[in-house]
């Protein structure tokens, strides 16, 4: 049985099943784990649902923060929908059924038996495994009851509070919470989180650092994920990335994980599929 991590989706269908292709995926035998972004500005957000809600048990997903757009967007909140093909998700007869399996998905995800794990954007330094598994059912609760969804999903927006603190209470710890597993890349040696900047590494204002390149309680974890397309694929110490920018015409990635040091990548080169949308 073969495990793989495929970087973000966004909606690119097509590069998708060539990629799974090109892996010579069995959905009988082997795992793929998702890292977040399945949906949004790609041609095809809806397929790319169906066809992992589908897989089962052979699929593992962590949410990314154009999934919570999706999930907000069910509820109401409009502050930033645009024309990103996400009306073809909310507009479909299957909407509910898709929406409520979204909500079932956690935003870290780690696996005991193959000593890895999955998250969307990054991981606050100050925050220990425990910790982080912690924080993460918290949201999984939040997700999963009518009221606390509905109200998260309507106050979820915004870049405050930068700085976590276990006194945060209410929707400032939520959001708190999301931003650093859905949308962190640079942050201060305090763990400060700058949502700003979303460049190259190098391109960063002074005092930011990349967040995995802080001390961090979480080092001894191996870690990957996605949302950092400027970053590509990118190896590091514990921490492995892999949003190679399929949407902009790069690749789709897969990473091929193991107990230990994962072997290989392959990727799919994709067209520029944000001009298509």
């Amino acid at each position: 049985m073969a495990t793989y991590v495929i970087g973000d989706i966004q909606g690119c269908y097509q590069p998708l099943m060539h990629l799974l292709e090109k892996i010579k995926f069995n959905e009988n035998q082997d795992q793929l784990w998702f890292a977040g972004d399945l949906v949004n500005r790609g041609p095809d957000s809806l397929a790319v649902l169906r066809f992992i809600k589908n897989l089962g048990e052979a699929a593992v997903c962590v949410l990314g923060n154009h999934d919570l757009h999706l999930l907000a967007l069910s509820q109401g909140n409009s502050k930033h929908q645009s024309d990103d093909g996400l009306q073809q998700v909310l507009q479909a007869k299957d909407r509910e059924e898709l929406i409520d399996w979204l909500r079932q998905k956690p935003f870290f995800f780690y696996s005991k038996k193959k000593e890895f794990a999955m998250v969307h954007a990054g991981v606050l330094p100050q925050w220990d495994l425990q910790k982080v598994l912690a924080l993460n059912q918290e949201m999984q609760q939040v997700l999963q009851n009518n009221k606390s969804f509905n109200l998260f999903c309507q106050n979820m927006y915004g870049n405050e509070p930068a700085l976590w603190s276990d006194s945060l209470t209410g929707m400032e710890r939520l959001r708190c919470i999301t931003n650093s597993f859905t949308r962190l890349r640079y942050c201060s040696s305090a763990g400060k989180m700058s949502m700003k900047e979303n460049g190259a590494v190098g391109t960063q204002a002074k005092n930011l650092y990349p967040w995995f390149d802080i001390k961090r309680e979480s080092r001894d974890i191996r870690i990957v994920f996605g949302h950092w397309s400027t970053l590509g694929y990118y190896q590091k110490d514990n921490i492995w990335a892999i949003d190679s920018g399929c949407l902009w015409g790069g690749q789709l990635t897969a990473l091929r994980i193991r107990k230990k040091k994962p072997s290989y990548i392959i990727q799919w080169k994709c067209n520029d599929l944000k001009s298509l949308n």
